[in-house]
């Protein structure tokens, strides 16, 4: 009796461990899946993208899987992300962002500023600091690039603006002096590194005079590093409204104000591109 006693015991027990040992790799399974979180962010390709791409495996170190989707416009990134194509997008300005809301009805909102593009006013047809009667400058046709635009030929001189005015409130109908006559055409910014061999100049975006092979010291003035602009257009990390306490979220900004992602952006990028954390 003892011995049967002794054989129901040892198979209660090998059955209560396996079962256990198959509930400890189910715990383990659900457990690994739940460590990694896929997140979508959208981005302008340079240098927002090759930034994001830079972190991705810090990422993974914290349990974030991130797909990086490329735009090359200024408005799919925000219909994206308000229609729940993206979890986040990085490729705007709060100025922009605002304009953006208010004309489409999105729900978008800024977060942390990761970086600031110095925008450059580069030659075309015409190569002189002068520009000749009537050069046709061209300039983004969206309202805050714009306004950073004239402002831009106004501190080269070619222009004078109605003064007091707030940066991004100004529009064409600003300008109250131009002696050299000049035609500002409006484009859109993503055109303008291929338009500016048809025209006398161009003002650029940094991110779109990257992507077209410019460089800094081929523009004849640039947006300087504390300028008004500079202040208040840094690129910024933009979420749907409601997804501003996002555990991903708050991960993403802190690893992309790091020491190493300040390195990288000085680096790479040679004053293009100015971290501002």
């Amino acid at each position: 009796m003892k011995k049967w006693l002794a054989l129901i015991v040892l198979v209660v027990s090998i059955g209560l461990l396996a079962a256990c040992g198959q509930q400890g790799e189910k715990a383990a399974s659900t457990g690994a899946k739940e460590e990694i979180k896929k997140i979508t962010v959208g981005a302008s390709a340079v240098p927002h993208a090759e930034i994001l791409e830079h972190v991705k495996d810090k990422l993974k170190e914290k349990g974030i899987d991130m797909e990086v989707k490329v735009f090359d416009d200024y408005v799919l990134p925000n219909t994206a992300l308000e229609d729940k194509q993206l979890d986040a997008n990085y490729f705007q300005t709060v100025p922009y962002m605002e304009q953006f809301n208010k004309k489409h009805g999105t729900h978008i909102v800024g977060l942390d500023g990761i970086h600031f593009e110095p925008m450059g006013l580069y030659p075309g047809k015409e190569k002189g600091t002068e520009p000749k009667q009537g050069a046709v400058i061209a300039i983004p046709d969206d309202v805050t690039n714009s306004a950073r635009a004239l402002k831009l030929l106004e501190t080269q001189g070619w222009i004078k603006l109605t003064p007091g005015k707030e940066l991004n409130s100004i529009t064409k109908q600003d300008i109250v002096e131009n002696p050299k006559n000049v035609q500002v055409k409006e484009m859109q910014a993503a055109m303008l590194p291929r338009a500016v061999k048809e025209v006398d100049y161009a003002v650029i975006n940094g991110n779109y005079a990257m992507e077209g092979g410019l460089t800094t010291d081929q523009a004849i003035i640039m947006e300087k590093k504390d300028s008004d602009a500079a202040k208040q257009h840094a690129n910024i990390i933009s979420v749907r409204a409601g997804d501003e306490n996002r555990e991903d979220i708050k991960t993403l900004i802190e690893v992309l104000k790091s020491d190493d992602v300040k390195k990288f952006i000085e680096e790479k990028y040679k004053g293009a591109v100015v971290p501002v954390f």
